[in-house]
């Protein structure tokens, strides 16, 4: 069999990318992942209740062993993933179902017909309203409430809203001889004994009760219960707590996905110029650059430079870096040191340029170092390189620190914001309150995954720096110290000079470590002072 490369027109053949990175960022919460392959092309969506776990399993050295041929042959076409974090495992799974019917995966089955989810309608004009199930969404005048992911639990709501509010599920038309004689609809008034006006006061609750306002209602349900439960009427209170959590389920408020609305569905033109008017900027931020500081101990303090152009990774142009100016973990002085190094060598190399352009064309030469008045020329000059938006991970003290930096390489004029992780607010220059955008803005997505790219790529060059200095570590030397108990202990210290300095009831502490070995290293350091 051909490589598939080979017969794109002789594309060279690239070594796949290593995953581990993005594995160590999944969260423990509910979401949806998307697989690619080598082409970005999306092959398959998943759901998980927790995708860290979930995502996780499909990575195991057994998994493959294991597996049947189609989901080896799933694992070797993996090239790249997403995920996107949702409120809970219903709306996982109301997505996952929206992702496979707009991509249509080669490797999804579940989905890929026209099924839809359950949603439930009535239509107001008619003089009996009843509650019917559909799964499509028509403009037809009926209200609809949905889509429900739990169909069993809604259908056990339909029954509850038939006992508890009297009315009609199901059929056409004004209620049957048999509707009207049944017990069923007679609360709390006889059916036959309701004008149609009263009956739609009726509908009305129920309504209301599918829409979330229902609060009173579980109070009620869960008094019942314990009084069953209280009263040794066992068989009941199971019944209660079973409608309890069916209701609950039903009506639980879920978000609802659309075309337009899919996180997973990235439009870079229209995030652009959502940010553009979200910003006030003077044209679309084109090319962005966001900072990221890792610090997770005092040694090796890294920092990362990420660049989307058109609202999408330009990896080429990534750039990390070595904290080496500022003691300890500082991060407002360590995003100084960045943002100051990155753009005094963006001006350095623009006037640079700039001279060689003019001394080939035969001009006197100028110096343009980024010094006071050559400044704001080396900046003309630098221009195209430029960015026209900065992002620094973090609130007002990182951004007043990266500000202040471009002040002085006088770069005043560049656009800068700080976005807060903790609630996903926009930090502005000479703005008392941060910026908060919806949730579901596109703009603010993309602010999101370009400070997502910037901590993975900063986080993993922290990890790069971990491992060299565990293979370089004095520690190789000791008698009963291991690889993994090495790096235990050079990730619970920080480094060889820290672990000397722990008394020896400190070093025991480490998990895995215990008493033995401990005196072992403790003797071995001691010695080798």
């Amino acid at each position: 069999m051909s490589d598939p490369e080979s017969a794109l027109g002789g594309l060279p053949k690239r070594n796949k990318p290593d995953l581990r990175p993005k594995l160590r960022d999944l969260p423990h919460k509910p979401g949806v992942y998307l697989m690619r392959d080598r082409f970005n092309r999306i092959i398959y969506v998943g759901k998980a209740r927790d995708l860290k776990r979930r995502v996780s399993q499909y990575f195991m050295p057994s998994r493959k062993m294991t597996a049947d041929l189609k989901t080896r042959a799933l694992l070797d076409a993996i090239w790249d993933l997403e995920w996107h974090t949702v409120g809970s495992e219903p709306e996982a799974l109301l997505l996952e179902g929206r992702l496979i019917k707009d991509y249509r995966p080669r490797y999804n089955v579940s989905f890929r017909d026209d099924k839809r989810f359950l949603l439930v309608k009535f239509d107001p004009r008619e003089d009996w309203p009843r509650f019917r199930l559909t799964r499509l969404r028509l403009e037809d005048g009926a209200r609809y409430f949905g889509p429900f992911a739990h169909s069993g639990a809604l259908r056990q709501t339909l029954a509850f809203l038939r006992k508890k509010f009297g009315v009609l599920t199901f059929g056409r038309g004004n209620p049957t001889e048999r509707e009207l004689r049944s017990s069923t609809y007679q609360v709390p008034q006889k059916l036959s004994a309701l004008t149609s006006e009263q009956y739609k006061e009726r509908v009305e609750m129920a309504a209301g009760f599918l829409e979330g306002r229902s609060r009173e209602m579980f109070t009620e349900l869960e008094t019942e219960m314990h009084k069953a439960a209280a009263a040794l009427e066992f068989e009941k209170a199971a019944e209660l707590r079973n409608m309890l959590q069916d209701l609950r389920k039903t009506t639980a408020p879920v978000k609802k996905f659309t075309r337009l609305s899919l996180p997973g569905t990235v439009r870079p033109e229209d995030d652009m110029a959502g940010l553009q008017e979200a910003l006030g900027l003077h044209a679309p931020p084109r090319h962005m650059e966001c900072f990221d500081i890792s610090n997770i101990s005092s040694t090796h303090i890294v920092a990362s430079m990420v660049c989307f152009r058109d609202g999408v990774p330009d990896r080429q142009s990534y750039r990390k870096f070595r904290i080496t100016t500022t003691n300890g973990q500082n991060d407002f002085a360590s995003m100084a040191e960045v943002v100051r190094r990155r753009y005094a060598r963006v001006l350095r190399e623009g006037a640079s340029a700039a001279r060689v352009r003019e001394e080939a064309q035969g001009e006197e030469g100028v110096d343009y170092s980024v010094n006071q008045e050559g400044q704001e020329d080396a900046a003309r000059r630098a221009g195209t390189r430029l960015p026209d938006l900065i992002i620094v991970d973090g609130g007002k003290g990182q951004l007043s620190s990266a500000r202040g930096e471009l002040q002085r390489l006088g770069l005043s004029g560049v656009p800068i914001i700080g976005l807060a992780k903790e609630f996903e607010e926009i930090h502005r220059p000479d703005q008392p309150q941060p910026l908060a955008l919806p949730k579901s803005s596109g703009a603010l997505r993309l602010l999101q995954r370009i400070r997502d790219e910037a901590h993975r790529f900063a986080n993993g060059y922290h990890q790069l720096l971990l491992k060299r200095r565990v293979s370089e570590s004095v520690l190789d030397d000791c008698p009963g110290v291991s690889q993994l108990r090495k790096q235990q202990l050079l990730t619970q210290f920080g480094s060889v000079a820290r672990l000397r300095k722990a008394t020896l009831e400190e070093i025991a502490a480490v998990p895995g470590v215990g008493a033995r070995l401990a005196q072992q290293v403790f003797d071995f350091l001691k010695e080798r002072r």
